[in-house]
């Protein structure tokens, strides 16, 4: 006689087996990423965050324009001084040449004028120890006219080195010499300017009379001696 029904026996326990592994579902999910949501508002952090990196970036432009400033004012102190350079070089270059001129010929006019006056003073030195040698108390009567005449010719001779120092130098007359522009020699002065006709007609005798005195010594001395 048959046994009883047993279902498992009709069940494959194997294919039953592998089937359930192929549809099993994982024991272990991930979450889902959360999905983000642009139009909602910032929260209060993210304010908080935006406020923070500003401020951030704010100070980091604020070092990098002092930064820029102290390199501007650096750029310029240079420009100032190379300008300041290059203006007082062309300055003194101006200046040095054109002092170096002046005094060149200063110095120039300076000894040509210290030369004159040593001679100057050299012919009213002869004229002055020509002048003193004179002694009108060893003249004799019979040479009285001849050593007149010697006297009066050196006296002429010495009042015409006397005059021609005086036209030079107007410092021999009482005058403070006329200085002209500096680094230029005094021009020629002209001394019979600022005489009137009285003066200068003084003056004309005053030159003039020892030649006459001359003239008339002689005269007289040939006159005696016929």
């Amino acid at each position: 006689m048959s046994s009883a029904y047993d279902p498992s026996d009709f069940v494959d326990s194997d294919f039953q087996e592998a089937r359930g592994t192929v549809h099993r579902p994982p024991s272990h999910t991930t979450d889902p990423a959360p999905v983000t949501d642009f139009n909602r508002p910032p929260s209060r952090e993210e304010v908080e965050n935006r406020v923070s990196e500003t401020q951030q970036k704010l100070g980091e432009l604020r070092r990098a324009q002092e930064e820029l400033e102290r390199e501007r004012a650096t750029l310029e102190e240079l420009r100032r001084r190379q300008m300041e350079f290059q203006t007082g070089r062309e300055e003194m270059l101006n200046h040095l040449t054109r002092g170096l001129g002046l005094l060149e010929e200063a110095e120039f006019a300076a000894r040509r004028d210290a030369e004159q006056m040593s001679k100057t003073v050299a012919d009213l030195r002869a004229a002055l120890d020509k002048v003193q040698f004179i002694n009108d108390q060893a003249w004799t009567k019979e040479d009285y006219n001849l050593e007149l005449t010697r006297a009066l010719t050196t006296l002429e001779n010495a009042r015409m080195e006397w005059n021609s120092a005086r036209l030079k130098f107007p410092l021999l007359s009482g005058q403070a010499p006329e200085a002209g522009p500096i680094g230029q020699p005094a021009g020629p002065r002209n001394v019979f300017a600022d005489q009137n006709m009285a003066q200068l007609c003084r003056l004309g005798l005053a030159m003039t009379w020892p030649l006459a005195l001359l003239g008339l010594g002689i005269f007289l001395l040939l006159l005696l001696r016929k």
